[in-house]
């Protein structure tokens, strides 16, 4: 028994058919993937990491987006929904539609069990491709741990700020905002302490 070969599509016909699905997908050299679903922890965080930028921006050049807004990288071609990110300046989408946004300054990934390699991983070094991209924060879900990776001068990314302990901040340079872990967490269950 032969495989048969997977269909393919071109990034017009998956913005096509992502615009009326029920369900979020990524996109990849003409592969569209699912995207699963979220546990509580990790829609807890992204809440509230939410609220706090919310405050945290406001009266600045910033602003903040939740997980369903889509976001195209040109170079590589992936489109993806990252669970946060925020834009300095004027937003710059991908066509008239307005849902296909190209220039983050900030993302911010929350890692599940499933997600986590791919997260620091290959979707990282997708992420880095984003000129305009300077900072992506990564959130544990599982156990207490945050990390920012920051772009130097000179393009290197480089780890700017890492938290493993309740009591523990991060910073994020490029909007001039400190989180405190103990915010980040807030109302999330079973978190295990990062030193178990």
């Amino acid at each position: 028994m032969t495989a048969q070969p997977q269909k393919t599509y071109s990034e017009e016909e998956y913005l096509e058919l992502e615009r009326e699905a029920d369900y979020k997908s990524e996109y990849y050299r003409g592969e569209i993937f699912a995207m699963a679903g979220a546990g509580f922890n990790h829609n807890r965080i992204t809440e509230n990491l939410s609220g706090e930028f919310y405050i945290r921006l406001k009266g600045k050049p910033c602003n903040g987006y939740s997980s369903d807004l889509r976001i195209h990288i040109p170079e590589n071609g992936l489109y993806t929904y990252p669970d946060f990110l925020i834009i300095c300046g004027k937003n710059e989408f991908k066509d008239e539609k307005k849902d296909v946004l190209l220039n983050p300054s900030v993302i911010v990934e929350v890692l599940s069990a499933s997600t986590s390699g791919y997260d620091r991983g290959e979707k990282f070094h997708f992420y880095r491709s984003i000129p305009s991209l300077k900072e992506y924060a990564i959130i544990d879900s599982l156990s207490v741990g945050a990390e920012v990776w920051r772009k130097n001068e000179e393009g290197i990314w480089y780890l700017a700020s890492e938290a493993y302990d309740i009591d523990g901040l991060i910073e994020i340079k490029t909007v001039d905002v400190s989180l405190k872990l103990t915010d980040i967490y807030a109302g999330t269950e079973d978190i295990i302490p990062a030193n178990q």
